[in-house]
């Protein structure tokens, strides 16, 4: 799969395969699908009776009714679905939302912040800014980022996403929270839910700078760390552990509130300053590729039905 960190190089030789992927992710999603699912597991993805929680996942892209998904995925509406159950007090502070380069205003915002695409994964589409680092020059480097992430293409065409397609872009200024002491980064907590009860908890840790890779780790609802049920990587290391938040209770049942309804869903959460914060919602997590052994993605395949997603009007 395509990734924005590629070299011009890269990008250049890969442009018409990415090209070529897109296309079928719109117009042929199950092509798409059994292709790179064969090429990421070696094996031939099973959408008659899906089994994993791989095969689930791309099961209901291709044939429930993602539409709610369309909402609680976006990064700016979901603050609304939020704020409707009661947990406004873990939203990120926001600064503003910008539809078009023209209402980037640099003026009335905080001396940092950080910027996300409301439709963008993370990689690529989150940038860090300090305005004491604005130079005119990099004022218009930025204006010019912002207008390119608002006239994206295609935006989850090369994993048949379709729930992006329907997002309004827009782009979207929060507060910038502070690391932890004795870290590198922030701790993302994802916890999963299934049928709107926390299973497991999967933590990325000493994040890279773009976001294409971390220290990874899982652990059960007891912070026990499960450590062979990840197939580890270079982009994705095993982590060494980190300490079991104080209020992992609390980020447990805001997990399971926000999940309710949905029979898999993974909650993004960080903890700071000893305060629990809201990250976004995500259904269809590395895209319905993920990195679990056979034998984990088994068991968590087995935590919930295909029958119980809403079917596709």
């Amino acid at each position: 799969m395509f990734h924005p960190t590629l070299s011009k190089t890269g990008r250049f030789f890969f442009a018409p395969i990415i090209r070529f992927c897109e296309w079928l992710g719109i117009h042929h999603p199950k092509a798409l699908l059994k292709i790179r699912y064969r090429l990421t597991f070696k094996t031939k993805l099973n959408l008659n009776n899906p089994q994993d929680l791989n095969e689930k996942i791309l099961w209901a892209k291709l044939y429930s009714d993602t539409s709610h998904w369309t909402e609680l995925a976006d990064k700016y509406k979901v603050r609304e679905y939020v704020t409707n159950l009661g947990l406004a007090d873990t939203l990120v502070k926001l600064y503003a939302v910008w539809y078009k380069k023209e209402d980037v205003i640099f003026d009335v915002l905080p001396e940092s912040f950080i910027i996300k695409a409301n439709n963008g994964d993370g990689k690529g589409t989150n940038k860090i800014v300090h305005k004491a680092d604005l130079t005119e020059a990099k004022k218009r480097e930025l204006i010019d980022l912002v207008d390119n992430w608002l006239h994206r293409k295609r935006v989850g065409a090369l994993s048949a996403e379709p729930h992006y397609k329907d997002m309004t872009p827009c782009v979207i200024v929060e507060e910038l929270l502070p690391l932890n002491p004795g870290t590198s980064s922030l701790t993302d907590y994802k916890i999963w839910c299934f049928n709107g009860k926390a299973n497991f908890i999967r933590t990325y840790d000493d994040r890279s700078i773009d976001g294409s890779s971390a220290c990874v780790m899982l652990y059960d609802l007891n912070w026990n760390m499960l450590p062979n049920a990840i197939k580890y990587s270079s982009d994705y290391p095993k982590s060494h552990g980190i300490p079991k938040p104080k209020k992992l209770s609390e980020m447990i049942e805001i997990a399971e509130k926000l999940s309710q309804g949905f029979p898999e869903l993974r909650v993004d959460l960080y903890y700071v300053n000893d305060k629990v914060y809201f990250g976004e919602l995500t259904f269809t997590s590395h895209g319905g590729f993920n990195d679990f052994t056979e034998e984990y993605s088994r068991k968590l395949g087995n935590m919930f039905n295909i029958e119980d997603f809403p079917k596709k009007q």
